[in-house]
């Protein structure tokens, strides 16, 4: 259709970051978020994209799996199971060669943790299924992608709620702006000049 401006439909923890490169490479795409804690219910992620993608000229999804066992197939995506994986596949895997055991921050996950874990998975109310929740864990890594002193700070905070070492790797959002890049050549999303 014609007059309908492209849009990428995103998961809500990378909609700022997705936001964020196309504004400086002048992509004309307009972001939609779809809510962060759907990955609390993967199942739903399928039908959210889908509603969101609608009336949209939907040039890419903005997701990697997610848990949805391939409900976002039908759509151009991001590849990888998980954000971690989109903005870190290297180190995500040297991490965990490294040490099985590890629980991944990104900087969106770290700011939300308090919400988005905590209380999500009752630990507010229930303090003491930590230790079962995260038993089998033996640090956090955040992989960083603007590491400013808030959210080193929130990170550290998240860590230390989980009672774990923090590791902080400094991975940027090269690994998501590729992918973006990759997604956004095929379906004509041509860059505007910037000015």
């Amino acid at each position: 259709m014609t007059g309908r401006r492209r849009a990428v439909v995103a998961c809500g923890a990378l909609a700022l970051d997705v936001r964020r490169i196309a504004r400086r490479r002048g992509w004309d795409l307009e972001v939609v978020p779809v809510p962060a804690l759907l990955h609390n219910h993967p199942e739903r992620i399928g039908g959210a994209v889908a509603e969101l993608s609608a009336d949209r000229d939907v040039v890419a999804v903005a997701y990697g799996d997610c848990g949805t066992y391939g409900a976002l197939d039908s759509f151009p995506r991001l590849t990888g199971e998980n954000c971690y994986d989109v903005f870190a596949r290297d180190e995500v895997r040297a991490a965990l060669e490294e040490e099985p055991g590890t629980y991944f921050l990104t900087d969106f996950l770290a700011r939300t943790f308090e919400h988005a874990v905590w209380r999500e998975l009752g630990l507010d109310r229930y303090p003491s299924l930590r230790d079962e929740y995260f038993r089998h864990y033996t640090r956090v890594v955040w992989l960083a992608q603007r590491p400013t002193p808030a959210t080193r700070l929130a990170a550290a905070r998240a860590a230390e709620r989980l009672g774990l070492p923090l590791v902080e790797v400094e991975v940027g959002n090269a690994g998501l702006e590729r992918q973006l890049e990759r997604l956004l050549a095929p379906a004509g999303a041509a860059t505007r000049a910037a000015g």
